[in-house]
């Protein structure tokens, strides 16, 4: 029981002493000005900060953007050019627009889809994502797909050789997390679809 109670206090010394010269090598000299003065740099940003709900906004103001704001370029199956309104602000709700109605079979819940794609971010307007001219990506089952969910509710009723806009907002998205994307970002996606089954 003494080399027990001994040994406790040994390290509880050791400890303090530790302790206490850690404290004494960051302290400086008093320069009598009665200014402090700073003895290191400050701690970066802890990782438990969490984003504001306006990171991945735009500054614009004015009223939520329709489908119909975001103009879109290109024909079924090329590239398409995706400008986004600096007037107005990003959608808080999924918007769906059909861009060319198909003429196949319709998407539903279960179903399968192959798509392109082409994804811009709505807060710096730049392309970050985009297969076409690749193969297209395979969505199945649509509804519960391993997609964002604003593709599993935004994919269904478009039909085979169809073109549709989406315009997915940050809950329907990445949310605060990003993966890869800013966190809170709005997305803008134009999607043909290639097959629907």
């Amino acid at each position: 029981m003494r080399i027990a109670g001994k040994v406790t206090m040994v390290s509880v010394a050791l400890v303090a002493a530790a302790t206490l010269s850690a404290c004494a090598n960051s302290e400086q000299a008093s320069t009598g000005t009665g200014t402090p003065t700073r003895t290191s740099t400050p701690p970066p940003p802890t990782s438990t900060a969490r984003p504001t709900a306006t990171t991945g906004a735009t500054a614009a103001s004015g009223p939520e953007c329709t489908a119909d704001d975001v103009k879109v370029t290109g024909d079924f199956g090329q590239k398409p050019t995706i400008t986004i309104p600096a007037t107005c602000q990003p959608p808080k709700q999924l918007l769906s627009k059909d861009l060319k109605p198909g003429t196949g079979a319709e998407a539903k819940a279960g179903g399968t889809a192959a798509v392109n794609y082409q994804l811009v971010t709505w807060s710096d307007k730049k392309e970050v994502d985009g297969n076409f001219g690749d193969q297209p990506y395979p969505v199945r089952p649509i509804g519960q797909a391993q997609v964002i969910q604003g593709w599993n509710e935004g994919l269904i009723g478009i039909k085979a050789n169809g073109r549709r806009l989406l315009v997915i907002p940050p809950d329907k998205a990445y949310g605060e997390g990003g993966q890869g994307i800013k966190p809170n970002e709005t997305l803008v996606f134009v999607i043909d679809a290639v097959q629907v089954s």
